[in-house]
């Protein structure tokens, strides 16, 4: 039986791909949902589907993020859950032929707004003595394929930046980061049909149980939404944590 939640959730980028399903997912499990996103039109959509919270704004800029976070509290309660869900990628093209400004905007997004939101919720979370972050990152991260240097580099940051954070929040605030798979959405539909594409419905159903606490104890650990089965990962959560396996590391 799928895990039943409650509380509320702040879900960035939520209009649309992978964050609409995260926090539809997060809705059918008995959450409150904020739907953050930079299209009106899209956040307002998603949480009308879900009746949900729609809060429009640019992650990388510290007073959006701020402000979802007061009106989230304002209008739906504490926070118990932070999914830090905004991410872009690039054009194509080469790194050294790409106008800076897009290259550095792909990390303003998906690093600095990952911690503009952190850092925004982190100290309420940790007044109430409770809550849980949830960070989407990708296998970009360690497997360094097509997607550009901009994207990788973003990616390699996020998990970093997770599992270092798990460590500071280590017994008051669990911090996950997942990789999604390759979800077909408008960012990747460029590689078309024949690539491996991921059922979208994973990263949601991972995300649900992370909210749900019964994977506390993996916290900081990385976990993928396809090839990682998380009810096995919990049940050995104590040989992963003791191995230190699920982390991305260099062994020698």
């Amino acid at each position: 039986m799928s895990d039943q939640l409650e509380g509320v959730a702040l879900v960035t980028g939520g209009g649309r791909g992978i964050g609409a399903s995260i926090a539809r997912e997060l809705a059918d499990a008995g959450m409150k949902v904020a739907v953050t996103g930079r299209t009106a039109e899209q956040v307002s959509a998603v949480a009308a589907e879900i009746d949900g919270l729609a809060l429009t704004g640019d992650v990388s800029v510290a007073d959006d993020v701020e402000r979802w976070v007061a009106t989230t509290e304002e209008r739906l309660g504490p926070i118990d859950l932070l999914a830090a869900n905004a991410g872009i990628g690039i054009r194509d093209g080469a790194t050294w032929e790409l106008p800076v400004e897009e290259w550095w905007r792909v990390q303003e997004v998906n690093v600095l707004g990952v911690h503009l939101t952190v850092r925004s919720v982190v100290p309420l979370m940790l007044e109430r003595e409770r809550g849980r972050i949830v960070i989407t990152g990708s296998g970009a991260a360690y497997l360094p394929g097509s997607r550009g240097t901009a994207y990788s580099a973003s990616k390699a940051a996020v998990c970093r930046y997770g599992e270092t954070l798990a460590n500071e929040l280590a017994g008051r605030i669990p911090v996950f980061f997942f990789s999604p798979g390759l979800v077909r959405t408008e960012m990747t539909d460029r590689f078309g049909d024949d690539a491996p594409w991921t059922p979208p419905e994973l990263a949601p159903q991972l995300v649900r149980v992370l909210a749900s606490g019964r994977a506390d104890a993996l916290a900081g650990r990385y976990i993928h939404a396809e090839h990682d089965d998380i009810e096995d990962l919990i049940g050995r959560a104590d040989q992963i944590v003791a191995d230190d396996l699920n982390a991305i590391r260099l062994r020698r």
